[in-house]
This record gives structure tokens, sequence and C-alpha cells, in this order.
């Protein structure tokens, strides 16, 4: 068999749901930029059309086929290539995840996906339906009919197929019928959601497919913050027999990140531009990356003019602060001062120009000042350190920093409450009244920065808070959206020092010399979270074996025997006290702000688990546990 030369391209698009003129515009400059390569073959990722996120949007038969008329538009720009193009069909009253094949301005094929997601934060099953392995059948749409189904295409005498997204993830993938048929090069259109160390597993099961199945292998991924809760890396992976070709770097803040190559088929192909992957990965830098990536677009795709954080001094709201500085540092290094501020949808023509008059740096510290509000909210319960902390960190990364305090809008309300029940309020018989409404009064002065700036506000709450309800709703998780409840406190802790000392945030050095405290009970009473729960890492390993193992209240407790995390007795009262407090608080948890997904797993009832409000508490459970 002669050589045979491919031009390969996959891209990564920044797609949001049901906008139709901006995920348009995507696909058409990844279809022209591919053009200028030469590309035989373009892959776009998976349900690009519509966006990935559409959820129930999906069943609506008026929504297929206005996606079905943008797929007629995008047809037409496909001369001199084949582009490989995501979008739901409905057939026979059931709705398929396709990717249809356009060569030269004529679509050939749809290819349904076969494998559903329905784990984690996948709900596939709930629109699609999967299609059946070596079935084709034929279906009309506008007076045309088309092929849907398991397909093999050829391009210029190469057989091609694909798996979508999950389809690659199961034993039985279809990459295991395609080659007996002679299939020598794989596309895989895929949504897969952004998960700390996932690249990784991702970039071995592309690399080890070419290898088993000696093919090509070809994978293009969502990019960015698509629909609110699920980032996407934008990965786009090039590799044949075992060898990788091509990788892109991950969580840019373009809106299409194009990758080429010249793949040869043949007996025995020529490889020689491999490329050298180095793991493993840094998940401290994985995390900014997700989390700058993340907020920018939920700004700019919500229309919103920056963020607004109560900052306290402590680890929680420093973190978000940071991650919207190093929103801005990321976004200015990726897509250069003029097209970041462009895209923030927030200055004029006027301040376009003068951003770009001024030295890069300063530029960041100022585009920050705008776009980060901060306020410290001070009571008589407050420290010095945690105030210096707050105002040194503002200052430092060029936030706007305000400080007030909230002493009299808390007496007003205990004087209204002691009036109205003819008793004093006490720290001995009300302690959690009295906490409670300190954190709560913080609320309304900060939601008015917000609304006067059109911003959105930061709630602080992390996982493991999350988990025991250890926050006061409508009060520290009053927000528009909640960056960092997706990660458990013992590694935001660590996360701030790195930050300190890898990214060289000076200002973070007061908080990461603190002990976590919500300072809501008098100073004398030196209150910490860990006095007021347990130890974080000892939270956060019971959290992650009930949930994330699915382990029984008994089989937790005698894993921290088993381990020496705790002695027998202490491991019952951890034990006990977790599962107690989050039987009792899944109701904050369903009204948390939105959150991102940024773990392999998380506790948003929206996206990943599902309690019920009212249980029995695991009541019987807890009875048996030192039997």
């Amino acid at each position: 068999m002669e050589d045979i030369r491919l031009i390969l391209a996959g891209a990564a698009l920044n797609q949001t749901p049901m906008a139709w003129e901006e995920n348009l515009l995507n696909i058409k400059n990844a279809i022209d930029e591919a053009k200028t390569h030469n590309t035989d073959i373009l892959l776009l990722p998976e349900l690009c059309i519509t966006g990935y996120g559409c959820e129930d949007l999906f069943l609506s038969p008026w929504f297929a086929d206005s996606a079905f008329e943008k797929l007629l538009e995008i047809k037409e720009w496909c001369d001199g290539l084949t582009v490989c193009v995501g979008i739901h069909i409905i057939f026979e009253r059931d709705v398929y995840n396709t990717a249809c094949v356009i060569r030269n301005k004529e679509i050939v094929g749809f290819t349904a996906k076969q494998f559903l997601a329905r784990d984690g934060v996948h709900y596939e099953p709930r629109w699609f339906t999967p299609w059946p392995a070596n079935e084709v059948r034929e279906f009309e749409m506008m007076g045309q009919r088309y092929p849907l189904g398991d397909i093999i295409y050829e391009e210029k005498g190469i057989k091609f197929a694909f798996e979508i997204c999950e389809d690659a993830w199961r034993p039985n993938r279809p990459a295991e019928r395609h080659m007996p048929k002679g299939v020598q090069l794989i596309l895989n259109p895929s949504a897969s959601h952004f998960a700390l160390s996932k690249t990784d597993l991702r970039y071995r099961l592309v690399v080890e497919a070419s290898k088993k199945y000696q093919c090509a292998y070809l994978y293009a991924n969502l990019l960015g913050n698509e629909a609110g809760r699920m980032i996407y890396d934008g990965e786009v992976l090039i590799a044949q027999n075992g060898k990788p070709i091509r990788r892109n770097d991950l969580l840019c803040f373009k809106d299409v990140d194009l990758e080429v190559a010249e793949v040869c088929f043949g007996e025995n192909p020529e490889i020689t531009d491999i490329i050298e992957y180095l793991p493993p990965i840094d998940e401290n830098k994985e995390l900014i990356a997700a989390l700058s990536l993340a907020l920018f677009d939920y700004m700019r795709k919500s229309r919103s003019r920056g963020f607004v954080l109560s900052l306290s001094g402590g680890a929680d709201s420093s973190c978000c602060a940071v991650a919207v500085a190093e929103m801005v540092k990321r976004g200015v290094q990726s897509l250069g001062v003029l097209l970041f501020v462009a895209k923030t949808r927030m200055f004029s023509m006027h301040d376009m120009d003068y951003f770009d008059s001024i030295p890069v740096e300063q530029a960041i510290k100022e585009l920050t000042g705008l776009l980060l509000t901060c306020a410290y909210q001070g009571t008589v319960n407050s420290s010095d350190e945690t105030y210096n902390s707050a105002k040194e960190l503002a200052d430092s990364i060029g936030a706007v920093f305000h400080s007030w305090t909230i002493d009299d809008e808390v007496s007003g309300y205990i004087s209204k409450i002691e009036d109205a029940i003819e008793r004093p309020l006490t720290w001995e018989q009300d302690d959690i009244t009295l906490q409670n409404i300190q954190a709560r009064v913080r609320a309304p002065a900060i939601w008015m920065l917000a609304n006067i700036n059109n911003a959105l506000l930061l709630a602080t709450s992390n996982r493991s808070e999350a988990a025991v309800g250890y926050a006061t709703m409508d009060g520290d998780t009053a927000g528009s959206i909640s960056p960092i409840a997706g990660i458990d406190k013992a590694f935001i802790r660590q996360f701030l020092i790195w930050m300190q000392e890898a990214l060289g945030y000076e200002g973070l050095q007061h908080v990461n010399q603190l002990q976590p405290t919500a300072e809501l009970r008098p100073a004398s009473e030196s209150q910490t979270d860990e006095k007021d729960l347990m130890p974080y890492d000892i939270l956060n390993l019971i959290e992650r074996l009930a949930f994330h193992d699915r382990l029984s209240p008994k089989q937790v407790f005698e894993h921290l025997i088993t381990n020496d995390v705790a002695g027998t007795e202490q491991a019952e009262a951890y034990v006990r006290k977790f599962y107690a407090l989050w039987s009792r608080n899944q109701w904050k948890r369903e009204r948390y702000a939105p959150s991102f997904h940024l773990d392999d797993y998380n506790l948003d009832p929206r996206s990943w688990l599902r309690f019920p409000i009212l249980s029995g508490g695991f009541g019987e459970e807890l009875r048996t546990i030192n039997d």
C-alpha cells in the first residue's frame, strides 16, 4: 500500500448554550483557520452548534430544527475540506447525540453516540438515546435524506470512524469494531469536563488507543466555562501508533484553539514529529488555570461588570480575591491587553486606547481594580490580624478596598428580638443565633455594592463547610457564584501557600499565618473552625469515604481505626458528628450559589451528589458503628 498523507486538525471551541451567533462565528473561524493549513479533515467538539449544556432544551423539537438550520449554514463554509461538527438529531421521537460529516459542502452522514455518560455530573440518558452498534438508518430533514448511525467514512482512501466522548471510556468501545473493518483513523469529538488530573487519564486514553488499534487518533474537546458549572480544558490531541504528535496548551482564553498535523498512513507510517509529555500534573497549576478561566467566562457570558467580594482576611475570601487577580493576569497574557479588554464587554474605545498605552503590569493592576471591589466588614469580634490581612492583600493586587463595621446593625437586630421575647440574648443560651446574625448582617451592604457595580457577588463557601453546613445561610453563603465550593479546605490552605510562593502573591503572607476562624464569638473564646468541627483533613477524609467511595458509616469508622487516623472513641465521635451535620444540612447545599466542578467529585446536588432534604439521618447506621 502506497503511503497517503492527510492533514488533520482539531479545534477546541469556547461555546455557550443557545448563543447561535457566537457559536457559529467560532465554528466559521475554526474552518477558515483550518483552510489556511490546507487541512483535509477538521474535527470540532461534541454538540458544538448548540452547546453541550442545553439540558432539557434537547427534548424540544423546535430546538433540533433550529440547530439543523445552523448546520446547513455551516455546510456552505466547508468548501475544499471535510468538517466534522457535533449536533443532536431527533429521529422517530428519540434524540441522538451525533457527529455530522460534511465533505466539500455536502453532508455525508451522521454518526450517533453509542454510550451515554450517566455517572457523576452526567445526565445524558435523560435527553439522549444510545445508538445500537453496526446499525445504519436513514432520516429525512428539510426535504433531504441522510444516513444516521454507526458509519464508516473515507477520505482519500483512508477509512475513518468516530468515538464520541463517552464511547472511548467503555471496555467495549466502538474502536473494537472499527479496526477489523479497515479503519485507520478515529475521530473523537468531546465535551469532557475538567477535573484535577483528568487530562492525564484522557491523554493516556487517546495515546494508548492509537497504539492498541495501530491507528491515528484525533481528539477535540470543548473549551472554557460553557454553561455555568462545568469547565472544559479545550484539549486537542493527535496521536498515531502510540506516539503523541500534537497536544495544545490547555485552559487558554481563546475562543478557538486549533492544532494541525500531517499524518502518514501506510504499512509502516513515517512518524517523525513526536511531542514529549511529562507527568505528573501539578494540580495547583491546573486549579488556578481552571478557576481563572471559569471566572472570566462566567463574568462575560453573564454580561456582568466584574466582581464584588466580602474580604474577611481569611483563607476562603483571600483565595477568591487572588483567583480574580489571576483571571486578569492570565487573560492579558493569553489574549493581549486589547483583546482581553474587548472580551469583557465593559470598556469604551477610549478605555481600550488607554490600556494599550500603558505598561502591561500597570494595565493588569488597574484592570483588577476595575473588576474587583472588596469590603472588610468588621465587628467587635474581629481582629487586627484579619483586617491587616484583607487590606494588604487587596492593596497588593490593586483591588478596590472598603472597610466598615456592622456593630450598629447587629445591635439593632439583637435589641429588636430581645424586646420581642422579653429577655436578653446570651452566648450561653443563644450561641448560634448570635453568631449567625453577624454573618447575615454583612449580606445587605455587600449586595448593594454588587448591584451598584452591576457585578457578580462572590460567595466564599468551600466544600468542607458545605459537607457539614458550617456556613450561615443568607450570610456568608450569599452570592451570585461560589467559585471554590468544589474545593476542600485542606487543599485551599496549601493552595494559598503555593500562590504566595510560586505566583508571587506576597499579600497572602498574613492569611497563611492565621488559623481559619469565623470570628463570630468573643475573642476571649479563641474560636477556630477546627475547634468547632474537627481537623479538616479528617473531615475531608470522612466526606470522601462516605460519598465518593460510597462506604457505609460503619465502614468509614473502621477505615479510621484500621489506618490509625484516630482512636476508637475519637473516631466514633468524628463519624457521628459528621453524619449528623451532613444529614441536617442538605437544605443548605440545595441553596448554595452555583459552583464550579473542579475536583473528581463535588457536593452540589445540581451536578454530582443528590441527597434527600428530609431523611432518617443515618440513625440506625450510626447506632451500630461500634458493634
